[in-house]
């Protein structure tokens, strides 16, 4: 098996105090020895869905209750087979899609059709496995309007990639994932002030875990453009498997920092955690914890650690591993190893899956249990800048 390269306690304690109180800081440069955390061994990469026709990205995956691995992914034309020069995160041909596995490294060829949206296209599917077995999607969508359309727009509203913001929705299903009902549209957040190209308040939305509490709760960070070219990111809930939501609680919000990709996660003790992306903080991770069931969020704090999004996985004996990408050189995938709450994040050592990426487009990392002892991470990636491909990494952990 390959060993796993860990930054130096030394590395780490440099990163740390570089973020007391929270202070923007410039990381240094992090010195790496070649070692594996005790207990933990890369088994392998494996490739799971590649088609140089296609931009593949953004993936999640669950297990469901037969073994059956379910993989989500965002599936569009990689731009180039139309002689253009770049592909963007938004496109009108951007679907929902899905592969399946027995063993996580042997998976099904050709994508089943998750949703396309009837208005533009989708982004970021991420799955959701309830207990009794339903499965939840959510995602969000961009308009492709013409000139006339554009010129009659309420403002404000988002455009990226000259697309023009839908916001947030879900599908579910009660039969693995062969059928998915009609879309279910959260409610708007009063924070958010943007406007869909239909004239209405954005419904809620994000990239992230979603989270199905002890209780059966559903807690779901979303995010929200609170000020123009800033988002923070809030709570909401749902007490019926996902068909109505309910707004909780503000989770980050900065006059300077945008909080923006966020996983939810209840550890054992039943506090709520956020693993906030952010932008305008040296690309610094951040948590925020609540104590009160989602109720109210502490203050948000710096995690001491490149890296962005974060997904947490509770393992078998309640330890958490954290994983996400990494979007400087030595570009790649790397992961952490929490204790059961989680408070351990700024001394954890970070564990190096890849560092073999041609470019900063890659990761949205996303983990589940294989067995026992083996975990499966799944994210996006590239060599040499080329064509974007949904692949892993086998972890075994003791």
């Amino acid at each position: 098996m390959k060993k796993i390269r860990i930054l130096t306690a030394l590395a780490i304690s440099v990163i740390v105090q570089g973020f007391v109180n929270n202070s923007i800081a410039n990381f240094p440069d992090q010195a790496f020895i070649k070692d594996s955390i005790p207990g933990v061994q890369k088994v392998k990469d494996i490739m799971i869905y590649e088609d140089p026709q296609f931009y593949s990205s953004f993936p999640s995956i669950v297990k469901r209750p037969n073994g059956e691995l379910l993989l989500a992914f965002r599936r569009a034309p990689d731009r180039k087979v139309f002689g253009e020069d770049h592909t963007n995160h938004v496109d009108p041909n951007s679907y929902l899609v899905s592969l399946r596995s027995k063993d996580g490294e042997n998976w099904s060829k050709n994508p089943e059709l998750i949703y396309a949206h009837p208005f533009g296209g989708s982004q970021d599917p991420c799955l959701l496995q309830l207990r009794d077995g339903t499965l939840l999607c959510t995602s969000y969508g961009w308009a492709f309007l013409r000139s006339d359309g554009m010129a009659n727009l309420k403002k404000p509203y988002f455009l990226a990639g000259g697309a023009v913001f839908l916001g947030g929705y879900l599908v579910r299903s009660k039969d693995g994932g062969r059928h998915w009902e009609e879309p279910i549209y959260p409610p708007h957040i009063e924070p958010e002030i943007n406007i869909n190209p239909m004239g209405n308040p954005v419904p809620a939305y994000n990239r992230g875990a979603l989270y199905e509490g002890k209780s059966g709760r559903i807690f779901w960070a979303v995010a929200a453009s609170h000020a123009p070219g800033k988002t923070s990111v809030h709570l909401i809930n749902s007490d019926d498997k996902g068909m109505t939501w309910n707004y909780s609680a503000p989770v980050a919000v900065d006059d300077k920092i945008s909080f923006n990709e966020t996983s939810v996660y209840e550890t054992p003790k039943g506090d709520i955690l956020a693993f906030l992306r952010t932008a305008g903080y040296e690309d610094q991770a951040c948590i925020a914890r609540s104590t009160d069931g989602g109720k109210t969020f502490g203050k948000w704090e710096g995690m001491g650690l490149k890296g962005h999004p974060l997904n947490a996985l509770r393992l078998p004996d309640k330890r958490v591993l954290i994983t996400y990408g990494y979007r400087h050189k030595p570009f790649g995938i790397r992961a952490r190893i929490l204790n059961e709450e989680c408070t351990d994040f700024k001394s954890a050592p970070e564990i190096i899956l890849r560092e073999d990426g041609g470019s900063g487009d890659l990761g949205y990392t996303w983990p589940v249990q294989l067995d026992k002892k083996r975990v499966l991470v799944v994210y996006y990636f590239n060599k040499d800048n080329g064509t974007r491909s949904i692949q892993g990494t086998i972890l075994k952990v003791d």
